[in-house]
């Protein structure tokens, strides 16, 4: 496959959208937000804990 023949067919996917577009009703903004923050504090609290040697 050639480099023109390969982003001729990824532009050919993501031109088509219906049932695959990226709104799906089963994912909720706020729970994604909200489990990525409660990631995102976990991974601080974490690192706090293994820098205690200062």
């Amino acid at each position: 496959m050639t480099a023109y023949s390969t982003a001729h067919t990824l532009a050919t996917l993501a031109s088509e959208g219906g049932e695959h577009g990226g709104n799906h009703e089963s994912i909720s903004p706020y729970m994604t937000g909200g489990a990525a923050l409660f990631i995102l504090l976990l991974l601080l609290w974490v690192t706090t804990r293994f820098n205690r040697d200062r």
